[in-house]
């Protein structure tokens, strides 16, 4: 299937709800799901960090993943930020078709 999930956090609502609304203008994400309170633990320069996080649930087009991860890198305040894209294997065809039609 040619549709997929990009899953990418930020410690701030506003930067989520930037980088959303700028890839819904852009045609290049159908949808973008902003979920608050996520607890991130890693590994940050020799240090253990705990933090509060927005996990963007986004779904698009396979072939629009470059242009995604252009687009947030360019907007998104963290130095690497997390952006990792998920397949769909099996999906309701009337929604897979609806993000077809959103993005370009």
């Amino acid at each position: 299937m040619p549709y997929c999930v990009i899953n990418c956090t930020t410690s701030k609502k506003e930067d989520a709800v930037k980088i959303a609304k700028d890839l819904i203008e852009k045609r290049l994400i159908a949808c973008c799901n902003i979920i608050p309170n996520v607890t991130s633990i890693y590994e940050w320069r020799n240090e253990i960090v705990e933090e509060n996080e927005f996990l963007m649930v986004m779904k698009s087009e396979t072939k629009l993943f470059s242009q995604i991860e252009e687009a947030i890198k360019a907007l998104h305040p963290y130095e690497i930020p997390e952006i990792i894209c998920t397949r769909i294997i099996e999906g309701n065809n009337d929604y897979l078709d609806w993000i077809r039609t959103q993005t370009k």
